[in-house]
């Protein structure tokens, strides 16, 4: 799932804090059993998923959270933004949203939950780390939906059947290179 040298740039951004849970259970996972889980993951499910993806890839998530500000206005602020980089199904580097400002991403704190933004966050993923196979973007709700159910035995639960669940419910919007072979 990883590589042994795994890159991971820019931890002091505060993106960086909503990825190093993940991949800290991805470290877990890696190294488990055949049958530990985590919340509803298992090793098998991961590494079926990275198989499938293209030799050189990326994957992008952005995830956004409806806070207050200080006037008491509703505004959706990104609370989770990262590029994972793949090669031959393994997860070579991982990079916050925030690495890829100084490369003509808007300021994380512009970033809002619509097409434009999105493309733009696609074009500097694949400009900088490679082409993106997988992108969701989604709200703070559904992402801990999706990365905390586990089966109703508290087991591993098949992941991709949920996320495609939640994008056919209008929760989530999935884009990149995959993305059209997702059923």
């Amino acid at each position: 799932m990883l590589v042994e040298e795994l890159a991971v740039v820019d931890t002091t951004s505060p993106l960086w804090e909503t990825m190093r849970p993940v991949l800290e259970a991805a470290l877990r996972l890696e190294v488990s059993d055949a049958t530990s889980s985590w919340h509803g993951w298992n090793k098998a499910q991961v590494e079926a998923f990275l198989g499938r993806c293209p030799s050189h890839c990326s994957i992008l998530v952005a995830v956004w959270e409806t806070l207050r500000d200080e006037q008491g206005r509703e505004r959706d602020m990104l609370r989770i933004g990262w590029v994972g980089e793949l090669r031959d199904g393994q997860v070579r580097a991982i990079y916050t949203l925030d690495t890829f400002t100084t490369a003509g991403l808007s300021a994380i704190e512009e970033l809002e939950p619509g097409y434009e933004h999105a493309l733009e966050m696609l074009r500097v993923a694949k400009a900088r780390v490679a082409p993106v196979a997988w992108a969701l973007f989604t709200d703070k709700a559904t992402w801990d939906t999706w990365l905390f159910a586990t089966a109703s035995d508290g087991g591993v639960l098949d992941k991709g059947v949920l996320l495609t669940s939640l994008t056919r419910q209008g929760r989530c919007v999935l884009m990149g290179s995959q993305a059209g072979h997702h059923h």
